[in-house]
This record gives structure tokens, C-alpha cells and sequence, in this order.
């Protein structure tokens, strides 16, 4: 979860650990530092508790010496609280060496236990200063930072990226992973390493991504990547496909209002160049498209909300590929017996690329011997990596903590996988794959226009600011929308919100309902389904008879909930399956607003992180 940096160069570290770790502080913002390290060999370490503009602010009363090497780290609290003490670099080899961490070191006590009893001192709660001591303790023994970590890492248990600096070799950078993202800047006179491209993309979009068990030494003039075990390995380069003005709000008022501004593009950049005379092309498949004709089932891993947009593209795929689909968080798959054969589609979504429960369980996947698809954002990601084929959203690059257009992308990732196997399969006709694929042509402007009602979410948000409790409800593909509404308030607005599939109410759900309670539908259109849509309707009145104040998300022209609703969001009309795509966008631009009407932070809410690194 926390973000790192590093860098050699000519120019001094500090801007562009400052510049780097500022793009990062997504990642984690519980503390933040850097170590400085200048060509006389003079190391400066500083280190605050907070946001990152803490530590700039420090540095600005308190400048320390600049140098040309260096590593930063933004960090998201495991071990031990966040204080000035625990955050990081932390020190080894008598101050001589500074080391950052991503990641948790699961059998940090036994080491440290080891470390105490040979008469080492602790001055934190971290795991992270355990592998400070020992590879200051292993620097001692072998003289070259790359062995000390090498040394170090056949020791660690658990996941993590370390990147660390000796005084005694200026102009060096090493950095270790397993289980955890790391990425080197190949610049012209300088080099970068980062958690993610975000750290160093203002100053080079030339990246390697390191493997898993790989450590990497990184000079002004040379990179040199090795496994664990001492082997040379080579990289293989890619460049970034945005600049570093897209990882900046652009005058918004925050990332999560500009990203949800970019809904529009992201869809249609996730189509760009899959779409051709009413067909989908996936050529990120050709290498596998004979082994998935025989797939007999597909499975859906994801977490939060990528689960959710998973569950929106499970009635896509069952819809149109006519092959049983489940979806599981990805946490609850890794740690049970999933069966699961080589006729088997794992299918994982992850925007970032590195959440660690996906990971493992698509690992546990492939090892079980099924097929494994990613669906993923993020170039040279690790999920993407170890899968046999991705999908790419191209959706840019998402900083707020909440996801937002990632969800939207997904789900069209989702809509072309589905559709690309009815071709396959000859499930559907091909005037009807032509027909879904025009209308989501048209998406991006029928985002645009759903965007229009920020006025109307506003003025409701603002009129709900004190509000304790919300209730979601939909059916059939408005469930999903549903669970992710909910979710969003609680992550942004910190309040009691629950989505349920509407038909549940009278299951239980509907004993929460008092007078004054706000709750969202998401109605159908009664286009597609009048039998789904009148089931709606009767939902509303069935809560509405029980004094809830109901705010329904419907498409233009739909009469017959106006009586029945306190306040009507227009989505424009649609297809059936297109709806939740529009009907999500006012629950995130609700939730942002809510939380804005709270005085929170919508991009850093409390006790999260954008990537979850570790389990």
C-alpha cells in the first residue's frame, strides 16, 4: 500500500523524491520521509508523522543537505501507529544505511527476537526496522548493498518491496520485491525506481516492471536486475501510455470529481481499437482463443469494487456467452478448496494489478490448472504479468482512494469479453452483437449527459448532511449498482450504508425501514423487462408505505415511479444492460458530494489505501 521512490541521477533527489512521493500519496499518507545521500557520502534522513505536506513543510524550515541519490516513502500504517518514530526510512549499520518498505514481513518477530538477543536497539514498532538492522548487519559482512539485500531477502517471509541506500555508495539504489509492485525509470543520465510508473512518469515514460523475487541495482548509467539467487535476468521495456499531467487534478476540485469527469473517456478509450465492423477484436486473446472454446466455466475474482463491476459482468457473460459464471471475492476463493480444472476461466479484475488477495488467488488458480484473464489498468502490472492474457481498460491513471471510472471500464472489459465469446461460441446472432456494440459506441456522450446532474446531487447531498443511515436497492444488473453505491458512502462519508437486491426486502431488509429513512432505487427501464419493472415500483411502494424518503435513478419518461419517488435522477435511455453503467454515476457523484458537505477528504479517506498491497 505505501508508495516508495528512488533515484540517481545529476540533478538534487529532493524535487524528485518530493515530485514523486506527491503523485504517490494515494498509496498511503499516514507519514511520509526521505534519505538523502550526497557524492561526499553525507546521509540526511527526515521523517513526519501526517501528510506528505508535513515532511515538505519540515524540509522547507529544516533544509537538509541535497544529493543526487535517494528514496522516499508515503506510508499506510500496518506495524505499528503513525508516528514520527515508525515512519519511514528507517536506519542500519550505526546510521550508516537507510531502507523503506512496502509490505508486511510476517516472521519480523522471530528475527527481531534474534536481533535483541545479540544487543541491537529498536527505536520503532515496525517490521520494516527489522530488515533495516539485518541488512546493515549483512552491508557490514559483504561491503556491496546489492549482496546485504540479496542475503536479507532469502530471510523475509510475507510480502514486500525494500529499497535502501548505504553512505558508503553514493550514486546507488537497491531494491528487492516479492509479492509487492516495483518498477524502475530508465531516464538519460539517471535512474528511477517506484511502487508505480506514477512516481517518476513527469521525467521519463520508459519503465521496466520487476519480477517477483527479483532485486534490482540501479546507477545514473546502468540498471542491473538479478533473482534471489544471485542469476542476471532481463528486463523487458514498455512506456507509459499517459503523461504526468494526468495524474494531476487540473483545476478539479478533487481527483475523484476530475476522475469522475473522465467516466466518459474511460469507456471510450476501453473500446478504442476493439471494435470493428460490428464485432469485437481481441487480439490480447488470439493466443488463447482455442483453449478458452473449450471453457466450460467462468469464475470472477475481484475485491471491493472490483467485485462489483465482476458481479455486473457475470449477467453479461451468462447473458451472451451462455456459460456459467460465479464471482468471488478473491480473499474468500484463496483460503477455501476451489475447484476448479483446466476447464476452468479465471477471470481477474484489478485496476491497479497488484491487490495482493487477487494475486494469490489467481496464483492458487493457475497451480490448480485453469486458465487465468485479467482484466487490469495499470501497464506492467503483476496480476497482468502472471496471467496467461489481459485485457487492458486504458482508463488512466485513477489517484482518488475510491474507484470510480475504473469501475465503469471494467464493466466494458467485462460487456467485450462477453460479447467476444458469444462470437466464439455462436451463442448470439451477429445483428444483435452489432446492435450492443453501437450502443455502447454512444456511451460516451450518455455519460456526458448524466454528468449534468451534479447540480441535483449537490443540492441533495447538502440537504442529507446529517444523515446517519442509506439504503441501496436494485435487481437484476441494478444490484450490483446497488452494492456499489453503498459502498462508496461508507468509504468517502464514513455512514451506515447497505445495498440489497430489492427482491430481499421482504426477507428481512424492510424491518430497517422507519420514517425519514433515505433510500436509492435503481429502477429498471421498463423497456427492457415491464415484469422487472413493475416488481421495482412495487418495492418503492412498499417502503414508501413505511415513511421512506425514496430518491430513484431512472431513465427519462418513466411515469410510473414519479408518483411514488421523493426526488428523480434521469439517466437517458438506454439498453437494459447499459443502464447501470449511467445509473452508478450519480451514486459516486453523491458520495463525493456527501463527504464534501461533511467537510472530509474525498481522496484520502481515513484508514485506506488505493492499492491493497498486503493481505
Amino acid at each position: 500500500m505505501c508508495g516508495i521512490v528512488g533515484y540517481v541521477g545529476d540533478r538534487g533527489s529532493l524535487d524528485v523524491l518530493l515530485g514523486g512521493l506527491g503523485r504517490l500519496e494515494y498509496r498511503g499518507y499516514d507519514s511520509a520521509g526521505v534519505a538523502v545521500l550526497d557524492a561526499e557520502g553525507h546521509l540526511g534522513t527526515r521523517k513526519r508523522a501526517g501528510r506528505l505536506s508535513v515532511l515538505a513543510d519540515n524540509l522547507i524550515a529544516e533544509p537538509l543537505p541535497d544529493g543526487a541519490t535517494g528514496i522516499g516513502h508515503t506510508r499506510w500504517a500496518t506495524h505499528g501507529g503513525p508516528t514520527d518514530g515508525n515512519a519511514h526510512p528507517h536506519l542500519g549499520d550505526d546510521g550508516k544505511l537507510a531502507l523503506i518498505h512496502n509490505g508486511i514481513i510476517e516472521n519480523f518477530a522471530e528475527l527481531k527476537a534474534e536481533l535483541l538477543a545479540q544487543g541491537d536497539e529498536f527505536t520503532s514498532e515496525t517490521d520494516t526496522e527489522v530488515a533495516a538492522l539485518l541488512v546493515g548487519r549483512a552491508y557490514r559482512e559483504t561491503g556491496d548493498l546489492t549482496e546485504a539485500l540479496r542475503r536479507v531477502v532469502a530471510r523475509l517471509e510475507g510480502a514486500f518491496t525494500l529499497l535502501a541506500v548505504h553512505r558508503d555508495q553514493p550514486g546507488v539504489v537497491v531494491g528487492a520485491r516479492r509479492n509487492s509492485p516495483l518498477v524502475i525509470g530508465l531516464g538519460e543520465g539517471e535512474n528511477f525506481l517506484g511502487s508505480d510508473v506514477a512516481a517518476f512518469v513527469e521525467h521519463t515514460r520508459r519503465f521496466v516492471a520487476i519480477g517477483q523475487d527479483q532485486i534490482v541495482t540501479i546507477r545514473p548509467d546502468s540498471v542491473e536486475i538479478s533473482d534471489f539467487d544471485g542469476n542476471a535476468v532481463e528486463g523487458e521495456e514498455s512506456e507509459v501510455s499517459w503523461d504526468a499531467s494526468a495524474a494531476e487534478k487540473g483545476g478539479w476540485s478533487s481527483f475523484m470529481a476530475k476522475e469522475i469527469s473522465e467516466e466518459p473517456e474511460a469507456v471510450r478509450n476501453t473500446l478504442l481499437g476493439r471494435v470493428h465492423d460490428g464485432r469485437v477484436v481481441l487480439p490480447e486473446l488470439d493466443g488463447i482463443a482455442e483453449v478458452l472454446a473449450g471453457i466450460d466455466r467462468i469464475v470472477v475474482l475481484g475485491a471491493g469494487t472490483a467485485s462489483y463491476s465482476g458481479l455486473l459482468g457475470k449477467y453479461a457473460l451468462e447473458e451472451w456467452a451462455r456459460i456459467p459464471v460465479e464471482v468471488e471475492l478473491a480473499h474468500e476463493f484463496h483460503y477455501r478448496s476451489p475447484v476448479v480444472n483446466e476447464r476452468t476461466l479465471i477471470v481477474s479484475i484489478s485496476q491497479s494489478g497488484e491487490t495482493m488477495d487477487t494475486l494469490l488467488a489467481v496464483r492458487e488458480a493457475a497451480r490448480l490448472g485453469a486458465k487465468t484473464l485479467s482484466i487490469c489498468n495499470t501497464q506492467g502490472a503483476t496480476i497482468a504479468r502472471e496471467s496467461d492474457a489481459v485485457i487492458y481498460t486504458h482508463a488512466g491513471p485513477e489517484v482518488a482512494v475510491a474507484s470510480t471510472k475504473a469501475f465503469v471500464a471494467q464493466a466494458v472489459a467485462l460487456y467485450l469479453l462477453g460479447l467476444w465469446f458469444a462470437q466464439l461460441r455462436g451463442s448470439v446472432p451477429a445483428e444483435r452483437i452489432a446492435g450492443v456494440l453501437d450502443d455502447l459506441s454512444h456511451l460516451p456522450e450518455q455519460f456526458q449527459e448524466v454528468l449534468g446532474v451534479e447540480e441535483q446531487i449537490r443540492t441533495l447531498a447538502r440537504w442529507m448532511s446529517d444523515t446517519r443511515a442509506v439504503l441501496f436497492l436494485g435487481r437484476n444488473v441494478g444490484y450490483p449498482v446497488a452494492l456499489e453505491g453503498a459502498l462508496k458512502l461508507k468509504e468517502l462519508a464514513y455512514i451506515h450504508a447497505e445495498g440489497f437486491a430489492a427482491g430481499e426486502l421482504k426477507h428481512g431488509p424492510i424491518a430497517l425501514i422507519e420514517p425519514g429513512q433515505p433510500v436509492f432505487v435503481v429502477v429498471p427501464s421498463p423497456r427492457g423487462s415491464a415484469k422487472l419493472h413493475s416488481k421495482v415500483v412495487s418495492n418503492i411502494q412498499e417502503i414508501r408505505a413505511r415513511g421512506a424518503r425514496v430518491i430513484a435513478i431512472a431513465e427519462k419518461g418513466d411515469a410510473a415511479v414519479l408518483p411514488y419517488a421523493d426526488e428523480v435522477i434521469p439517466i437517458p435511455l438506454v439498453s437494459p444492460f447499459l443502464e447501470p453503467l449511467l445509473a452508478v454515476a450519480p451514486l459516486q457523484m453523491f458520495a463525493l458530494e456527501l463527504a464534501a458537505a461533511k467537510g472530509l477528504d474525498v481522496d484520502k479517506p481515513r484508514n485506506l489505501a488505493k492499492s491493497v498491497t498486503v493481505e
